[in-house]
């Protein structure tokens, strides 16, 4: 379900994302497969001293992750056809209307909507203030 920006902070969105993307310890076994045995009495050198530090480090570590951010300014379908006759100049008519919200997506996923402003007039450059923050989607309402 939608959220407005003001009711989400930024940091609790970020740590939910990172949840969603730290693998379970059973996911980590089931890929690395068995830990080799290690002889009794011998420490575990990869085990920290300070195991109540370890949650801050794998957040940190998932947080360094990089992601790929992109905005969509609307979309448009067309046969092939059409397609190839496009040249220089052409106008494709976008689903999204002049001040409708544009969809921030990371790595695939809807996260936000916003609207587009001029970062720096002088290099032309573009930018999104956002406007809503999009929550985690559930399977329910993937269904929808």
């Amino acid at each position: 379900m939608n959220q407005p920006a003001s009711a989400a902070s930024p940091k609790s969105l970020l740590e939910e994302y990172a949840a969603e993307l730290t693998p379970q310890p059973g996911e980590l076994a089931a890929t690395l497969g068995p830990a080799p045995r290690r002889p009794a009495g011998i420490p575990d050198p990869r085990r920290a001293p300070d195991e109540a530090a370890a949650p801050a480090r794998n957040l940190e570590m998932v947080m360094r992750i990089p992601v790929t951010v992109k905005v969509v300014l609307g979309s448009a379908t067309m046969p092939v056809a059409t397609l190839v006759k496009l040249g220089r100049g052409a106008v494709i008519p976008l689903d999204r209307k002049v001040g409708e919200p544009v969809d921030m997506m990371v790595n695939g996923r809807i996260v936000a909507r916003g609207e587009v402003v001029v970062v720096d007039e002088e290099t032309s450059r573009f930018g999104i203030k956002l406007t809503e923050v999009v929550g985690p989607t559930t399977d329910a309402d993937k269904a929808a």
